[in-house]
């Protein structure tokens, strides 16, 4: 971690496109100003932990719901399947049935 001084009124650059200026000290409290790309985020950090927790919770939430669509769908052509092999058995014991009562 770089770790500087500043006084009121003096600039850090960064990236030659972020300029971030000291405003006001009071005590132990620092105003600073930010002049920054509009493609570049600027959060402060208990906002982008809480924005970061969100995003994490709605990614599982997806996933999720991914997997029980997933899960779903199996279960349909499971269903699927046993309703096909049953409706074409049928006939076929039949006409084995059939076969041996003559």
């Amino acid at each position: 971690m770089l770790v500087l001084s500043r006084k009121t009124g003096e600039k850090l650059i960064i990236n030659d496109n972020i300029e971030i200026t000291i405003i006001e000290t009071r005590g132990d409290s620092v105003k600073i100003g930010i002049n920054a790309p509009k493609n570049v985020s600027i959060y402060r950090e208990e906002i982008f932990e809480e924005i970061r927790k969100n995003n994490k919770q709605s990614a599982n939430n997806i996933l999720q719901t991914n997997i029980d669509d997933v899960i779903n769908i199996i279960n349909k052509n499971i269903k699927s399947d046993i309703n096909y092999s049953t409706k074409f058995k049928l006939p076929l014991n039949k006409l084995e049935k059939d076969k041996s009562d003559e």
